[in-house]
Formats: structure tokens, C-alpha cells, sequence
């Protein structure tokens, strides 16, 4: 069976991302696909609003910031239909995206995972784990280790609970993991040239929580690293790899306390802190204040 838009859901995670899902969900050229938004909080009144604008949006509050893979797995789960794509609050899709991914999985009917491509060739959202991540210049579907999770068609009749997303993380390196463990059963993850899209990058969640939201980033990517390599490689490769980088990241603590750097000093002692709760076995804790 291939996709159409009869057996696809878009999920969509958001959080405080008022003044950017609109721009997204108009980017979705099929109308009738349902949409599936799981909001990372209790703001009832942001997922009533969508409701009442769009016709084919179901709204879940998760009640709490859960993250990126905890809240798409709730979006998951809820879809009624064989295939999902993911799809963060700031990605634009350009118009025949969703076309261009149904008529390539009339050709790759045992793919796990299908993504578009990113409309800047700088900025790569595919990449493998024995190569470099050159540019792929071909203009029909090939094959990948993993792709951003930013916007990835999941083949649900393939998957299943234990290769959905691993909610130990909070935010970076699920979709790699996933990926990953999608490879480890047996699936295939293609990337599709001519399904085009534009990831904003870093715009999911209000300007005014900037602070908040670089301090969250800088814990989990400490965090996400050690338990992503510790996971797939071993306690060694994850000690080694982060170890070095919790030292500066202490000493430039140090330098900015110094010189009274309020932002700067309370990032790096974030990443340090990320990588030292992470050593230590503790849960991906750490959540930013948007309520300020």
C-alpha cells in the first residue's frame, strides 16, 4: 500500500509556539490530512485557538513539557492511520513535498523512514555514520543512517513501541537513536530529493524565552550525548568524548563568573552540569522556565 492522504497523519509538538505554527500548518498543501498537535503544557487556550481556525486539527495537552520524543509518541499513538510524519512547529514544507514522499514510496514500499530534503544545501539534514556527510546530488530517493527528526515520514506498519522514540531523551539525538534503532530491525531510512523543505532551526518556541531555551539546549546536549554514545558505543566512548568538553566547559564557567557574564556563565555551567548528571546515571532532568 502507498501513502495518501487517506492513511497519513501530521504530528506536530509545540510549546509556546504561537507565533510560529501557523506558518507551518499552511505550508501543508493536502487539507484533508488530519493533524494531530500535542502541545507540551496546559495551555488550553492556544490549542482551542487552532481548533477553531483549522478544520482537521485534533489538540492533546500533555499537561507538562514532556519533549520532542515523549510528545511525538503520544502523537503516534493517537494517529489512526499506517503512516505519521513528523514534523516540527518550525519547518515550512514547499508545495509538493507530501506528493513527492507518496510517490516515492510507491517505488520503496519497505521503508521504515521517509524525509524531504532540506531546501539549504548548508545545511544538511541526512547524514552517515561511515562517510562524510557530503551532499548527495541525485534527484531520486537514496538510502541514509539517519535523518533529522525535524521532518520524517514513519512507515507505523514497520515500527513498533520499541522503535518509536526513546523518551530517556528530552530534546537532541532521539531521532539518531531511532534511526538507528529502526537500521538494528531491519528497516530502511531514504531521504527524497524532490520533496523540499525549510527547517527555520531554533524558532520552535518564543524570542522572548531565547535565554531560557539556550541554557535548556546546552544541558541536554551534554546530557543527550553521553547517554546517546554510552547507549549505542559503550560508558568509555561517552566518558571520552565528554569528559574534555565538561573541563572547558567548567573553565569558561570560571572566566565568565569572573567578569560577571550572567548568561554566558550559567550556559557553560549547564553543559557542565548536563554532562555530570548524565555520568552519574540521572535523568534528562533539566527543564527551561517559560513561565518568566
Amino acid at each position: 500500500m502507498s501513502i495518501s492522504e487517506h492513511n497519513l497523519s501530521i504530528i506536530i509538538v509545540t510549546i509556546k509556539s504561537d507565533k510560529i505554527i501557523d506558518q507551518c500548518i499552511k505550508s501543508i498543501a493536502n487539507k484533508n490530512i488530519p493533524i494531530i498537535v500535542v502541545e507540551n503544557s496546559s495551555d488550553v487556550n492556544f490549542t482551542a485557538n487552532l481548533k477553531l481556525k483549522y478544520k482537521n486539527i485534533q489538540c492533546i495537552n500533555s499537561n507538562e513539557n514532556l519533549g520532542m520524543g515523549k510528545g511525538n509518541n503520544i502523537g503516534i499513538k493517537a494517529a489512526k492511520t499506517d503512516y505519521v510524519f513528523i514534523m516540527n512547529p518550525d519547518v515550512v514544507l514547499e508545495d509538493s513535498a507530501l506528493d513527492e514522499l507518496f510517490t516515492a514510496s510507491k517505488s520503496i514500499p519497505e521503508f521504515y523512514i521517509l524525509s524531504p530534503i532540506s531546501s539549504n544545501n548548508k545545511i544538511l539534514n541526512y547524514g552517515y555514520f561511515n562517510q562524510n556527510n557530503n551532499i548527495n546530488n541525485n534527484s531520486e530517493p537514496f538510502k541514509v543512517n539517519w535523518v533529522d527528526g525535524c521532518a520524517m515520514l514513519l512507515n507505523k506498519k514497520k515500527m513498533n513501541d520499541e522503535v518509536y522514540f526513546d523518551e530517556n531523551f528530552f530534546m537532541y539525538l532521539e531521532n539518531t537513536d531511532m534511526c538507528i534503532r529502526a537500521e538494528k530491525n531491519g528497516g530502511s531510512i531514504f531521504v527524497v530529493p524532490k520533496a523540499k523543505m525549510i527547517h527555520q532551526g531554533a524558532n520552535t518556541v518564543d524570542p522572548k524565552y531565547k535565554n531560557e531555551i539556550e541554557f535548556s539546549r546546552n544541558w541536554h546536549w551534554m546530557w543527550s550525548k553521553f547517554y546517546f554514545n554510552k547507549k549505542h558505543f559503550g560508558f568509555f566512548k561517552a566518558f571520552t568524548q565528554g569528559a574534555l568538553g565538561c573541563f572547558f566547559s567548567f573553565l569558561k564557567f570560571l572566566f565568565y563568573l569572573c567578569i560577571n557574564n550572567q548568561v554566558m556563565k550559567k550556559i557553560y555551567f549547564n553543559r557542565a552540569s548536563g554532562f555530570y548528571n548524565a555520568l552519574l546515571g540521572k535523568p534528562s532532568w533539566y527543564r527551561p522556565n517559560l513561565k518568566i
